[in-house]
C-alpha cells in the first residue's frame, strides 16, 4: 500500500461519512495515472499553487485601488485568509480540508484588475457578460498549462464555479468556502476600510459587536464557531448570528463597497479597462502569442476578455500608457 492509498484509507477511518472522499471523486476530464503519495485533491491544491494565476493574485486589487501601504490586503491575502477560515471549519467538521483548500486557492484566480470594477467593465462591453466565478474555472480548466489547463477534478471545479452564486456546490467542502469566503472579505475589508480613514471601530453598528464581538478576531471567531455547531446535512448558522452577519454584510457594501470615498478611482480603471478590450478587439493581431491561438479558436471576443482579465493593476495601467498616452521625444536636446 502507497502513501496515497494510506491516505485514502484514513480519510475513510477518520473524516464524517458527509465528507468528500478523495478516491470518490468523479474524476477529471482527461484520465491520468494517480500520483503515488499525493491524493487527487492534493494534487489539485498544489497544480493552482504553482500555477502563474495564482502568482499574479499579489498585483491585484482587493478592494481599494493602488493603496498606498504594504498593509492592505491584496486578491492574494484575501485568498490566503479564505484559505485559513475555510479549513478550520473543514478541520472541525472532519470534511475533507485538501478539497477545501484547493478550492479556496483557485476561488478568484479568474478576477480582473482593479478588482469588481474591472469586472463591471468586462461585463458590460464583452459579449459573453463577466463573471470572475466563471472566468476562474476557465483558467484552470482551459488557459493554463500553454491552453491545457490543469485538469483538476469536478469537485474541484465546482466548488470553485458555485463559490458566488445562487449555484449550491456539490460538496459541503464548496459549500464552506462559499461562507467562508464572505466572513473573510467582510473582516479584512472592514478592518482596511479602518486603516484607510474611511470608517471607525465605532460604526459598526451596535448588534454586529454586541452579537459577533468588537475586533476582527473576535468576529471570525464568532462566524466560525456557529457554523462548526450549527451544520449538519448542509453549511448553515444558527439564526441570530446569520442575520447580524447578514446586517455586518449590508453595512459594508453601504458604508465601503459603494462609499465614493472609497471607491472614487474606480471609473477611471472601468474606463481603463474598456478602452482597453476596445482596442485588441480592433487589433487582435497585437495580442500576445498565447491569445492569438485562443482568438483563432474561439473568436476575438473571448481572446480579448481572456488576456485582459489576467492582468495585474499595473500591467494593464502600463499597457493603457504605451498604447494611448504619447510618450516624450527622445532625441538630443535643444541648448
Amino acid at each position: 500500500m502507497n502513501i496515497r492509498e494510506q491516505t485514502q484509507r484514513l480519510e475513510h477511518e477518520m473524516l464524517s461519512p458527509r465528507a468528500a472522499k478523495s478516491d470518490g471523486s468523479k474524476g477529471r476530464m482527461r484520465p491520468q495515472k494517480d500520483c503515488d503519495i499525493r491524493t487527487c485533491y492534493q494534487r489539485d491544491r498544489d497544480r493552482i499553487l504553482h500555477c502563474k494565476s495564482f502568482r499574479r493574485l499579489k498585483d491585484k486589487t482587493q478592494v481599494f485601488l493602488a493603496p498606498e501601504g504594504s498593509h492592505y490586503r491584496t486578491r492574494l491575502t484575501h485568498t490566503l485568509e479564505v484559505s485559513q477560515i475555510a479549513r478550520t471549519i473543514a478541520r472541525a467538521l472532519r470534511l475533507n480540508e485538501d478539497l477545501t483548500e484547493a478550492i479556496c486557492l483557485g476561488h478568484d484566480l479568474g478576477h480582473t484588475p482593479f478588482g469588481h470594477a474591472g469586472e463591471r467593465a468586462l461585463d458590460r462591453v464583452c459579449e459573453y457578460g463577466y463573471r470572475h466565478n466563471i472566468q476562474s474555472v476557465r483558467v484552470v480548466h482551459r488557459l493554463e498549462n500553454d491552453l491545457k489547463g490543469l485538469n483538476l477534478t469536478y469537485e474541484v471545479l465546482n466548488g470553485i464555479a458555485c463559490h458566488t452564486t445562487r449555484r449550491t456546490a456539490k460538496t459541503l467542502e464548496g459549500r464552506v468556502v462559499r461562507f467562508a469566503d464572505k466572513i473573510a472579505y467582510l473582516n479584512h475589508d472592514f478592518e482596511d476600510a479602518v486603516r484607510g480613514g474611511i470608517l471607525e471601530e465605532d460604526d459598526l453598528p451596535w448588534d454586529v459587536k454586541y452579537i459577533l464581538g468588537r475586533s476582527k478576531s473576535a468576529r471570525i471567531t464568532a462566524l466560525i464557531t456557529s457554523i462548526i455547531e450549527h451544520s449538519d446535512e448542509d453549511i448553515a448558522m444558527d439564526e441570530e448570528t446569520f442575520r447580524t452577519f447578514l446586517l455586518f454584510r449590508s453595512f459594508m457594501f453601504e458604508n465601503v463597497y459603494t462609499n465614493p470615498q472609497a471607491k472614487g478611482e474606480e471609473g477611471k480603471a472601468e474606463y481603463l479597462t474598456g478602452r482597453l478590450y476596445e482596442h485588441f478587439l480592433q487589433f487582435p493581431e497585437r495580442l500576445p502569442p498565447l491569445y492569438r491561438q485562443v482568438c483563432e479558436q474561439e473568436g476575438k471576443a473571448r481572446a480579448v476578455c481572456d488576456y485582459i482579465s489576467g492582468m495585474t493593476d499595473n500591467y494593464a495601467i502600463g499597457l493603457y500608457e504605451d498604447i494611448f498616452i504619447p510618450r516624450s521625444w527622445g532625441g538630443p536636446r535643444q541648448g
